[in-house]
């Protein structure tokens, strides 16, 4: 069987290669998409399972679609 990333897991370093593509920290992040830093931190360690609504501000903040967004996940 294939030893693959969990999905939270692929998302949060989705995520946090996305934030790093503009060069924000964590918190540039938090402040712009009004998600706490903390939950972006856990987020990015595969640690939290996000709402629609989480991400549709993260995707937001970051200025792509939600399609982009989740680009590459399996």
């Amino acid at each position: 069987m294939m030893n693959r990333l969990s999905t939270n897991v692929q998302l949060g370093k989705r995520i946090e290669y996305l934030r790093r593509l503009r060069n924000w920290s964590q918190e540039d992040l938090s402040l712009e998409s009004r998600v706490n830093k903390n939950y972006i931190c856990d987020l990015e360690n595969g640690r939290r399972n996000p709402s629609l609504m989480i991400l549709s501000r993260l995707a937001r903040a970051l200025r792509i679609s939600l399609q982009t967004l989740f680009q590459g996940i399996e």
